[in-house]
C-alpha cells in the first residue's frame, strides 16, 4: 500500500481523507493557504506544508502540488472534491510524475468534463440523454434554432461547467437571446472556455445519482442511488440514499445505466452518474469523476468506506466487494450546513464561532473541520458541516434528523440548519413527494421562527459545552 499520501484539498473532505489513510497505516501531508493555518485538517494531518499567502492560488496550482508531493516522499495525491479534483491536466502531471492520482485516468477526466462529448459517448452505449445540439454551438443564430427543433424550455449549458454554474433555463427565444453571452461570460471566466451547448430543460424532475466503483480488473460496481432532488438555484441542500421515490424496476435501471456509463468510457476509481427522472423518462445528465460532497450516505446505506475503496483502487487492488454482496439497508439523509442566512435570501455568514457542539446518538454522523474559536474565511465554499443521519424507515430517518438538528449548537455565524427543519415538517417531504422545485414553490419556509431557550438554561448548556471543550 502507499506509504504517504499527499491531500489536495482542505476544509471537511481532507478532515475525512486524513482520517480513511490513519486506519490504511499511510502518512497523510495536508497543505495550506495562509486563511487556514488553523483549519483543523492541517491539525489532523501527519505533516502540514503552507503553500502561500493567496487564498485560492496554492490550492489550484498543479505543479506545485505535485512538486511538494515528490519533495515530502509522497507517492499518491488524494483530489478531493472542487478545486483541482476534475482537473485533467492535474491528472496527467501525477502520471508523468510517477505519482498515483486517487481518481480516474487523465483521457476520462478530459472526456467526462467535456459535457457534448460525453453526451456522445453515452448515445453510443446506449444511455439515454436527454434532446439537445448534436456538440457546441457555434453562436446564438443556431443555440435558437436548436431550441426551435426541441422545444422549450431549454438548458444552455458551459460544455466544462459544473457546480451549478454556467447553466440557464430558456423559456422562449428572447430568453435564450438573453441568456447567451451571460453564460459565455460565466462559462469563460469559471472554467477557461467559453463552449457551451443546449439539451431540452426536464422541468421540475427528480435529481438522481448512482454513486460507482470501477477497478483496473474489469469490475464495475454501482453502490445504489442518491436523491440529491432539494436543491436552490442548482445547488444541493439536502441529499438522500435510496430515493424513496423510484420504484424498484427505476432502481435496477439507473444502477445498470450507471454501470453501463462507466464500462464505456473505460472508468477506473469511484464516481457518480447523474440522470434526471420525471416519470418513466430517465435521461443520463453527466458524470462526476470524484468523490461526492454527499458520498457519506452511500456509505450509511451499504456499509462500504468509499474513500477507502477509493485509495485501494489506485495502488492496483481488486474491488473489495461484488455487485452482488453489496445491499442497501434503511434510509440516510445527509444536511449540508451552510454557514448563510435563509431568512435574508441565503446571503453568506462567515466569521467566528463562538460555540459549536456536534449533535450524536444512534445514526448521527458528522463531518466537519470546524471547532469552538474556529473563523470560517469568506474565500471559499459557504458549507460548514455535513451532517449525516440514517435510520431503518423513512419516518426514522426524519424524525432523527430533526433531533439531531436540534441538538446540535452552532453559535457565531447564522446557518441553514433552522431551515433544514422547516423542509422536515412539511407534508410533502413527509410524504416523499418533492422534485427539484420543491424550494422555490415553497419560499415561505424561510420565514421560520428561531426557539429561544430560556436565559438560565442556555447559560448551563454553555458552561456545558465550555467545559467539555476544555477537555
Amino acid at each position: 500500500m502507499f506509504r504517504k499520501l499527499l491531500i489536495a484539498n482542505r476544509g471537511e473532505i481532507a478532515v475525512r481523507i486524513v482520517r480513511a489513510c490513519a486506519e490504511m497505516d499511510i502518512r497523510s501531508v495536508a497543505v495550506y493557504t495562509e486563511p487556514d493555518r488553523f483549519s483543523l485538517h492541517v491539525k489532523r494531518a501527519d505533516e502540514a506544508h503552507f503553500i502561500g499567502e493567496d487564498p485560492l492560488a496554492g490550492y489550484l496550482d498543479a505543479r506545485r502540488l505535485v512538486d511538494l508531493a515528490r519533495e515530502t516522499g509522497c507517492d499518491a495525491i488524494h483530489p478531493g472534491y472542487g478545486f483541482l479534483s476534475e482537473n485533467s491536466e492535474f491528472a496527467r502531471i501525477c502520471e508523468t510524475a510517477g505519482i498515483a492520482f486517487v481518481g480516474p485516468t487523465s483521457d476520462v477526466i478530459a472526456r467526462m468534463g467535456d459535457k457534448t462529448e460525453a453526451r456522445a459517448a453515452m448515445k453510443a452505449a446506449g444511455v439515454p440523454v436527454t434532446p439537445g445540439s448534436a456538440g457546441n454551438l457555434a453562436d446564438v443564430e443556431e443555440a435558437l434554432s436548436v431550441a426551435e427543433k426541441i422545444g422549450y424550455p431549454v438548458m444552455l449549458k458551459a460544455t466544462s461547467g459544473g457546480g451549478g454554474r454556467g447553466i440557464r433555463r430558456c423559456d422562449d427565444a428572447h430568453q435564450l437571446g438573453q441568456a447567451w453571452g451571460r453564460v459565455i461570460s460565466e462559462a469563460t471566466k469559471a472554467f477557461g472556455s467559453a463552449a457551451v451547448f443546449l439539451e431540452r430543460c426536464v422541468v421540475d424532475p427528480l435529481h438522481i445519482e448512482v454513486q460507482i466503483l470501477a477497478d483496473n480488473h474489469d469490475n464495475v460496481i454501482h453502490l445504489f442511488e442518491r436523491d440529491c432532488s432539494i436543491q436552490r438555484r442548482n445547488q444541493k441542500l439536502i441529499e438522500i440514499a435510496p430515493s424513496p421515490q423510484l420504484t424498484p424496476e427505476q432502481r435496477s435501471y439507473v444502477g445498470e445505466m450507471a454501470v453501463r456509463a462507466a464500462r464505456a468510457v473505460g472508468y477506473r476509481n469511484a464516481g457518480t452518474v447523474e440522470f434526471l427522472v420525471k416519470g418513466n423518462e430517465i435521461y443520463f445528465m453527466e458524470m462526476n469523476t470524484r468523490v461526492q460532497v454527499e458520498h457519506t450516505i452511500s456509505e450509511a446505506i451499504t456499509g462500504v468506506d468509499i474513500v477507502r475503496e477509493q485509495i485501494r483502487i489506485a495502488w492496483g487492488h481488486k474491488l473489495s466487494f461484488r455487485q452482488e454482496d453489496i445491499r442497501h439497508h434503511g434510509y440516510a439523509i445527509q444536511f449540508r450546513i451552510n454557514a448563510e442566512d435563509p431568512k435574508n435570501d441565503f446571503l453568506p455568514s462567515f466569521g467566528r464561532i463562538t460555540r459549536y457542539y456536534a449533535p450524536g446518538g444512534p445514526g448521527v454522523r458528522t463531518d466537519t473541520a470546524i471547532y469552538t474559536g474556529y473563523t470560517i474565511p469568506p474565500y471559499f465554499d459557504s458549507m460548514c458541516l455535513k451532517l449525516i443521519v440514517w435510520g431503518l424507515t423513512w419516518e426514522e430517518v426524519i424524525n432523527r434528523g430533526s433531533r439531531a438538528l436540534n441538538d446540535m449548537r452552532l453559535q457565531g455565524i447564522k446557518t441553514t440548519a433552522p431551515y433544514y427543519q422547516e423542509i422536515l415538517k412539511h407534508p410533502d417531504f413527509r410524504n416523499a413527494h418533492f422534485d427539484t422545485g420543491f424550494v422555490a414553490a415553497h419560499p415561505e419556509l424561510t420565514q421560520y421562527s428561531v426557539k429561544r431557550l430560556p436565559e438560565q438554561t442556555a447559560l448551563a448548556i454553555a458552561a456545558a459545552i465550555a467545559a467539555h471543550a476544555g477537555l
